[in-house]
């Protein structure tokens, strides 16, 4: 692209790199050329690259020349590092916000910003309806960059009378980001505001086809509106895809989220989505077998009757990651022995389906006026705790068993450790209690999550920790501080040892229980990082945030594998399928959607709900999914038949044109009311019973 060379040439020339500039000139052929004559031709002799053959070179052409055109002084990686050696050229990793904001120096007729405005939505209205849901896309982001361009600017007057004619047209979706904008109206706002630099430094994408791009980009240039066409060649990522127009309820499906769509390039990368092999012991049946355990907690070695019980098939599933592609803790005699009893229960296990609902327990928190924030279930259904608003996390015992402390250090030193029932008399009576009161923080505790081997306490608060709790002394084993700002959410790895958090600094961090800082940090989102699920094969983690997209993390090298746009607010819960294949997430907008991981597809789209739903569980086997909302209701939806006669065809893949079902009502298996309490947790125990949790609310 020829304004680049000129641009490259110009800044090497300024900082005195002559043989740099000779090198460059020689590759590309513009030996004789006065630079000063080039630089000024014509911006809108046509955007970069957009005719070329790939559905998004013109984007990339379009990146290469932004970065060197106001990055003011820091070119793109690649041309610094080439000339680095010549000259010491400084490398700026964070855009600078003055440098960012002098991108607004274009200097157009405010007058006629209006004009402009109102001409190009005069020509998409009357463009053909094929056309027109997709070029309808621009209206936001142009919107915004044209506003945002005058109040930098300083026209004031005419920047308010812009927004107040304008932003009526815009989606319903968009409210909550004018009402923000709308607070800009002065150069100064401009400064300190996160949002509108995560809007100036990320560009905007649109998923549009060629013919309708061909058709804006004749527009533009025939009525020679360049302040459009500069606004979307540098704030605009277009990804062009060859093929038929997407229909309107197509594109409102994808769209919504801070930054557009996703790039289709992003959802390209391979993800070992299958499940690892579980470890091979034999599995007593009978209960009489109950007994014949021998001292130390070991299964007998049996003769396996007819297929032992819960053995999943032996073949390794060829969507897995390798065995080893992270380490994972080895299995204790206690994991194993849990492991059985995970099968006999397995074996008890109700098979769900639409003939045969799962009963629903209600857990009820009363009179909780310290404000009810969190809460988890053990994965055998033992134990529940709560986080709550008062900085205090509290666990109960829902079994006849009651919570007992280990004894104190000189007591323990009395005991017979070669008693067959030393586990029993490490134990102090005098402390069993069903509820166990945990202080700590220092604020709200905002997420919990119990070790799958029930050892174990994580809670995340406002104060910006993560604190790692003993179930054996119930106290405080580990702060981990990494996050400046309050943690929303924290998850163990379903195998232990590992876990996240996410939280008000926009990124999530992944760590491990005896390091005390994160081994990977996790960074991409543009706001909050509001809930964390690690996959079942706990290769991957899903993080959901209030930049209204969904992303799936490896975690063996730390990269963005996945972005899912869809949701027009921001997602509170994450569930995937048992089988690893599919994701569901729930935001403040009601719905719940469903993710194909394979493919980087959304697959359906779960509408009943009237407000924000702040739980979603998959039955054990995958065939019910169970939905919690603000709005007093747990709903349940036929899972199988949502993932049933996929279309998962090459094109839908390659172009994003998903045809959802009309109508999601006939998934719909069962609506439970409460009488005032809002859903904040679902928990199916090993025999398909559904448990819920929430706090009455007196309201």
């Amino acid at each position: 692209d020829r304004q680049t060379l000129v641009a490259v040439l110009q800044f090497l020339r300024r900082s005195n790199l002559r043989e740099s500039e000779e090198i460059l000139r020689r590759e590309a052929r513009l030996l004789g050329e006065d630079l000063g004559a080039a630089a000024l031709s014509p911006a809108a002799a046509g955007p970069p690259g957009a005719a070329s053959g790939d559905g998004d070179g013109g984007g990339r052409a379009e990146q290469a020349r932004d970065s060197v055109l106001f990055c003011s002084g820091c070119l793109t990686l690649a041309v610094t590092n080439a000339f680095a050696v010549g000259g010491g050229v400084v490398v700026e990793d964070q855009p600078d916000v003055s440098a960012v904001l002098s991108a607004y120096n274009q200097q157009g007729d405010p007058t006629l910003y209006e004009e402009y405005y109102s001409g190009l939505k005069n020509f998409i209205e009357c463009s053909l309806d094929c056309h027109r849901a997709e070029l309808s896309q621009l209206f936001y982001p142009l919107f915004v960059h044209m506003y945002l361009e005058l109040v930098y600017n300083q026209h004031e007057s005419e920047a308010k009378s812009f927004f107040e004619r304008f932003h009526g047209d815009q989606e319903c979706y968009y409210q909550d980001d004018l009402r923000v904008l709308s607070s800009l109206t002065k150069k100064e706002h401009m400064k300190g505001n996160e949002t509108m630099l995560d809007f100036r430094t990320s560009k905007f994408v649109l998923r549009i086809s060629r013919d309708s791009y061909q058709l804006l980009k004749r527009h533009l240039q025939e009525k020679q509106n360049n302040q459009i066409w500069n606004i979307v060649q540098e704030h605009l990522y277009i990804d062009i895809f060859d093929g038929m127009p997407r229909s309107k309820q197509q594109i409102d499906a994808m769209v919504g989220s801070l930054a557009g769509e996703a790039k289709r390039e992003a959802n390209k990368a391979k993800v070992f989505f299958g499940l690892l092999k579980e470890p091979e012991f034999d599995v007593p049946l009978d209960d009489e077998d109950e007994e014949g355990e021998n001292e130390e907690g070991k299964p007998k070695k049996k003769k396996p009757k007819r297929d032992s019980v819960g053995s999943k098939s032996k073949k390794q599933d060829p969507n897995a990651p390798p065995q080893n592609r992270i380490p994972l803790p080895e299995l204790k005699d206690s994991d194993k022995l849990d492991k059985v009893m995970n099968m006999k229960e397995a074996a008890r296990r109700v098979r769900l389906g639409p003939e045969c609902l799962p009963s629903i327990c209600f857990y009820t928190f009363l009179n909780a006026y310290q404000g009810l924030t969190a809460v988890d279930i053990t994965d055998d259904s033992s134990m529940i705790v709560g986080g709550f608003a008062d900085s205090t996390v509290r666990v109960w015992s829902v079994t006849p068993k009651k919570l007992r402390s280990v004894k104190a250090a000189a007591d323990l030193n009395l005991i017979d450790k070669e008693s067959d029932d030393v586990l029993e008399r490490i134990m102090d009576e005098k402390t069993a209690s069903e509820l166990k009161i945990l202080y700590g923080h220092s604020g709200p505790v905002y997420g919990t999550s119990f070790s799958p081997d029930r050892n174990y306490l994580l809670s995340c608060s406002e104060d910006g920790t993560v604190r790692l709790w003993s179930l054996q002394t119930f106290t405080c084993l580990v702060g981990y501080k990494g996050h400046n700002y309050p943690v929303w959410d924290t998850q163990f790895s379903p195998y232990g040892y590992y876990f996240v958090s996410g939280g008000h600094d926009r990124v999530a961090r992944l760590w491990a229980t005896d390091h005390y800082q994160p081994l990977r940090i996790f960074a991409g989102h543009l706001a909050d990082v509001t809930c964390t699920r690690f996959h079942p094969n706990s290769n991957y983690i899903a993080t959901g945030s209030a930049d209204r997209t969904v992303r799936l993390w490896d975690v063996l090298n730390g990269n963005c594998v996945r972005i899912f746009t869809g949701h027009k607010g921001p997602i509170h819960s994450l569930a995937f399928s048992p089988n690893g294949r599919f994701l569901a997430t729930g935001a403040t907008d009601g719905r719940v959607l469903l993710w194909d991981i394979g493919h980087g597809l959304m697959v359906g789209e779960l509408k009943g709900h009237t407000d924000t739903i702040y739980a979603l569980r998959f039955s054990r086997d995958g065939e019910i999914l169970a939905s919690g909302s603000m709005d007093n209701t747990v709903r349940l939806w036929d899972a199988v038949k949502a993932f049933e006669d996929l279309e998962t065809d090459d094109f839908t893949t390659a172009t994003g044109h998903i045809n959802l079902p009309e109508n999601s009502q006939d998934l719909l298996l069962g609506t439970y009311m409460t009488k005032s309490t809002p859903v904040i947790h679902l928990h199916f125990t090993r025999r398909n019973l559904l448990l819920a949790a929430g706090a009455y609310s007196s309201q």
